[in-house]
Formats: structure tokens, C-alpha cells, sequence
């Protein structure tokens, strides 16, 4: 149960650093506190404040400061286990190495490897930085894991988010004297809350523009095309989980790669991440490349259309390290990765480079037994049913999280937090 799970936290104290904008951390915090945890909270700008308002800390110096800030806060308050959401935000890129240095577990929040109905959480590190073994034999060779049915978290989640966000913006606007010194991975301002507007606007403009779009895909160009899902263009699996100076670069180089290699009757589909539509839009640069390689009704750039059914149809796929590379692998396409992403195991992606990924993706066999056995390992192992933005109306938890697992999996789990041994790979309670 819920409960049981959480109990492993009893007696243990706390730090919370920062979270994904809204209220996910308070609510965290006060599931921890009624397991019987100390919870010790950082604040770092506005919006932190104003999600966690109460009884939590303030850190105003600059990102030279914050090392020995930190010591001084977990010789202070004697910390246990450091929880953080995303360990490439630059507050928190020192983290891991204090924490281990000192034998302090760090729980690394992020979102969900298996989308939409889950989040992540890993000790140590997430995405490139996880501790999830990278050989195939690995999950081969491990018990079948049991996982609890999944309950769905909703579409609704998307708007809970956008509110959070232009909270979240303003908030750290207007409190920005108190915080002179942060640094964001995106710039703080008040302007930053019309990107989330406008991405609400070009949501349903994007809808109406591309109708029956799906439908052609689906159709004639049933099998015939490969999709490139995108991702947000400052996100850290692009900045430091890849090879790549910015979406650009990568859209150009799958770009050139297909018109030089490509079966002349395929088609090459861009899509548009949901999450980014107020911030950047490739028109620009995609008419730019069609034009120059005359690519006329050969290269196609979408918004909004929906995820589930361009795979269904599509011949291949082509990803930095998206978690839409997982929902590829579970409908069987052949997936070439051009990132760390942890599931880029041979057996399950093709492993020979980009330019031969176009002709030789229709006889690229997937290795079902091996997706089957990773995907569960990964739920179990590191997945939290629920949402960051919107909480499950079926649960106990004030988080909105599914907690219980299998009985093997708690005792697991409760044995990891009361052995502060080297790092075992093994999933948070």
C-alpha cells in the first residue's frame, strides 16, 4: 500500500531542493512529514516561493556560493537523502557530487521515461546520467518484474501545467530583487508567461491548419514515411545528453542524411514538440531546406497532430534520446538514436549510422523478449505512476502518486534507504 511504501522515509531527514513548477514539491514534502521524515526545503527564486511559501529556506547568493551553501545545510540539518527534479539545472549540476562525497543518497525526479502516466525517479542521476545498466544481457537475465496496473493520468494534466508555468513566471519576476544572483535555464522574466499563452493559441491554430493531414499520412503514405519527433530546444537531452549544438543542427543533419540516402519514395515527417510551441517554430528553417534541396512534398513539418497514430504508420524513426523512442519500440518500429538515451541497446535500436538507418530500417529486427523484460525493469525500477501537474483523484498520496509496488519491490526499496552502502540499482519507495 501507499502507506507502507512511504514508510521507509520514517525517521529520515529531508532536503528538498527545487522542483517542477506548481505544488508537486509541497505536496511531496507533506507525504513525506506524515511517514514520519524531516522535510528541509530550498528556495531559489519567486516561483519556488510561491509553491512552497512555508517553512522552507532561502538561498539569494550566486552559483559560486552555492557549494559551500549546501555543505553548511547538510552539516546543519544531517541529511539523509537530497530530492531534486531535473540534475542538469545548474543549481543542482554539483549536487550529486557533495551528496556522494558525503554518503547522502540523491533521488533524481524527472519526467516520465514511460509517458504520459508516469514520472521518473532514480538515485543519483537521470536520462544519460542514470544508473540503469547499458547491456542488454542485463535484462535478459532478470526475473520478469511485476508492476502494478497503470492508472491514466488525463489529458487535463497539459493546462494544469501551463497554469503552473505562467505562475511560476510571474512570481519570479516580480521577486527578483530578493534573488539577484539566480540563474534559470531559461531566462526569468515576466515575458517568459507569453510563450505558454501563445503555445495555447498555435495548439488549436496547428490543429485547424493540419486537418486531414493524419489521415493522408495513414492512407497513401501508410509505411512510406520516416518521423522525427523533436524535442524542447533548451532541453538538457540536447545540451548535454547529445552531440548536438541545438535542434537545428540536428534537424539539418537528419535532413541531409535522408536526401542523400533515402529510398526515393519515402518521405521524411518533422514533428513539433507540444511543449514548445511558443517558444520556437522551424517553418523558417524547414522551407529553407526544402527549397535547397528541392525536397518539394518530401519533407513535411507538423504540430499538432496525434503522437500514437504517425508511429502506427510510419517505416521508421529517428530521435536524440525522446522518450518517444520507448513508444516506438512498443509498436515495433525500428528506431535509430542519435543520443545517450539509456534504451539505445543493441537488440532493440539499430546500431549501424544515420545515412544506412534509411534503407535498412524495413529489415531491422526488434528483439520483442528484450523490449518486454527492459520496459518493465525500467517501470519498476524507476517509474512513479502519476503526474508532476495533476494529481490522481485514486490515491491516498497528496503527491497524486501511485507508491505501492509488488511486495518483493517494498522490501527492496525499504532496504536501499536503510543501507547508506555504494549505489545500488534499485527504485526509490
Amino acid at each position: 500500500m501507499i502507506k507502507n511504501g512511504l514508510q521507509v522515509f520514517n525517521g529520515k531527514r529531508l532536503l528538498m531542493l527545487q522542483g517542477p513548477m506548481g505544488p508537486f514539491f509541497r505536496r511531496l514534502s507533506r507525504d513525506f512529514e506524515k511517514a514520519g521524515a524531516e522535510v528541509y526545503k530550498i528556495n531559489f527564486n519567486g516561483g519556488d516561493c510561491l509553491f512552497y511559501p512555508c517553512d522552507s529556506l532561502l538561498f539569494r547568493g550566486s552559483l559560486d556560493e552555492w557549494p559551500a551553501f549546501l555543505e553548511s545545510m547538510l552539516d546543519k540539518y544531517q541529511i539523509d537523502i537530497v530530492f531534486l527534479f531535473g540534475d542538469c539545472r545548474p543549481v543542482h549540476r554539483i549536487v550529486k557530487e557533495i551528496a556522494t562525497r558525503r554518503g547522502i543518497k540523491t533521488g533524481v525526479f524527472e519526467e516520465g521515461y514511460v509517458r504520459p502516466d508516469y514520472i521518473t525517479l532514480e538515485l543519483y542521476g537521470a536520462n544519460g546520467h542514470s544508473q540503469l545498466p547499458r547491456d542488454p544481457a542485463f535484462y535478459l537475465t532478470q526475473p520478469i518484474s511485476a508492476i502494478s496496473p497503470t492508472k491514466p493520468v488525463g489529458r487535463a494534466a497539459y493546462w494544469y501545467m501551463a497554469l503552473w508555468a505562467v505562475l511560476y513566471y510571474i512570481a519570479s519576476a516580480a521577486l527578483k530583487p530578493i534573488f539577484p544572483h539566480y540563474q534559470h535555464h531559461r531566462p526569468l522574466t515576466l515575458q517568459e508567461a507569453f510563450p505558454w499563452i501563445r503555445g495555447a493559441f498555435r495548439k488549436y491554430y496547428y490543429r485547424i491548419k493540419e486537418r486531414g493531414i493524419e489521415e493522408k499520412l495513414a492512407g497513401r503514405c501508410n509505411g512510406k514515411y520516416f518521423l522525427v519527433p523533436l524535442q524542447v530546444h533548451n532541453d538538457s537531452q540536447i545540451e548535454v545528453h547529445s552531440d548536438f549544438d541545438s535542434a537545428r543542427v540536428f534537424i539539418e543533419k537528419v535532413v541531409d542524411s535522408f536526401r542523400k540516402h533515402a529510398p526515393h519514395d519515402t518521405i521524411l515527417v518533422v514533428k513539433h514538440h507540444p511543449l514548445d510551441r511558443g517558444y520556437v517554430d522551424y517553418t523558417d528553417l524547414i522551407d529553407q531546406l526544402i527549397r535547397k534541396y528541392g525536397l518539394q512534398k518530401k519533407l513535411l513539418y507538423l504540430h499538432d497532430q496525434h503522437l500514437p497514430a504517425l508511429l502506427e504508420h510510419a517505416q521508421g524513426v529517428v530521435v536524440i534520446n525522446s522518450t518517444v523512442g520507448l513508444s516506438a519500440l512498443d509498436q515495433g518500429k525500428p528506431l535509430k538514436v542519435l543520443g545517450s538515451a539509456l534504451y539505445n541497446l543493441n537488440g532493440l535500436t539499430f546500431q549501424g549510422t544515420l545515412d544506412e538507418f534509411w534503407n535498412q530500417a524495413p529489415t531491422h529486427q526488434l528483439d520483442r523478449n528484450l523490449f518486454y523484460r527492459f520496459r518493465r525493469y525500467v517501470i519498476a525500477q524507476t517509474q512513479l505512476n502519476g503526474s508532476y501537474y495533476k494529481r490522481l483523484d485514486s490515491t491516498e498520496s497528496g503527491a497524486g502518486l501511485i507508491w505501492e509496488g509488488s511486495d518483493t519491490n517494498c522490501a527492496a526499496k525499504k532496504k536501499l534507504f536503510q543501507n547508506m552502502e555504494p549505489i545500488e540499482i534499485i527504485r526509490l519507495p
